[in-house]
């Protein structure tokens, strides 16, 4: 099939295409700005760090140990030794050690001694409490459980920020709609295309049948039909206005 025929297909439903497009384009607007929970992301970063040497120098070993210990840290931080001690220390967060520990993550980099720790929640003012709260008690526990005083918070979640929602991007959204449903659309269109055994024109006979075409009749419209009768009508007219001789008997 050549490349004109490709795009004959698709002219012929163009609109069907465009119906695909239009519905998807809407739904992905209604459910970005009346069906999708606003979800805020808050952050704070602690530094695993060892004691150097008497000089105050650290060298590879003591970086290289930091970095192995944030393995444990990480699930120390989702443990119920750190949420429970969090409950207990903020009753005003109102968040179970369970939905605390779900909600959390913990974010590092290679070879990094740096922990992002990140609480995703509906209220940004929530999510930034609860993971200040989370840092401040991780640091505090760490040295009764690994019996080392190594974490020190950077930075802590700004309460009063106002950031924006991790997962509302409406102009994303409709143009990956609008993607995803003009490809359905095109796919649908070669579908029916190909589902359809009608054939339509003398190419398509000879083709398929390998046969020789010796006569065609074109497409019939009721304007045409209209337009025989009309002719038919007007003459009948005409012979009936026709003068015959009269035979006296």
């Amino acid at each position: 099939m050549e490349l004109k025929q490709y795009f004959r297909i698709i002219q012929k439903k163009w609109w069907l295409i465009m119906v695909i497009v239009v519905v998807a384009i809407a739904a992905a607007c209604v459910k970005s700005f009346y069906f999708t929970t606003p979800i805020y992301a808050a952050n704070a970063k602690l530094i695993v760090n060892q004691k150097g040497s008497a000089d105050g120098s650290l060298n590879t070993g003591t970086i290289q140990t930091s970095i192995f210990l944030i393995n444990s840290y990480k699930e120390i931080i989702k443990s119920s030794a750190i949420m429970d001690k969090v409950v207990q220390k903020f009753p005003d967060l109102k968040a179970t050690a369970g939905e605390m520990s779900a909600g959390i993550s913990v974010i590092t980099a290679n070879n990094s001694q740096v922990m992002n720790l990140v609480y995703k929640d509906t209220s940004y003012a929530k999510a930034a409490a609860i993971v200040n709260a989370v840092s401040k008690v991780f640091k505090d526990e760490i040295p009764h459980i690994m019996n080392v005083d190594n974490i020190t918070i950077l930075s802590m979640a700004d309460t009063k920020a106002s950031p924006a929602p991790i997962n509302l991007n409406p102009l994303m959204n409709i143009l990956i709609s609008f993607a995803v449903s003009l490809m359905l659309g095109v796919g649908l269109v070669f579908l029916l295309n190909y589902l359809d055994d009608t054939l339509r024109t003398e190419a398509e006979i000879v083709e398929i049948l390998n046969l020789p075409v010796l006569t065609a009749v074109g497409e019939i419209t009721k304007g045409d039909l209209k337009a025989t009768k009309k002719a038919a009508a007007v003459h009948n007219s005409k012979v009936g206005e026709s003068k015959y001789a009269a035979l006296n008997q």
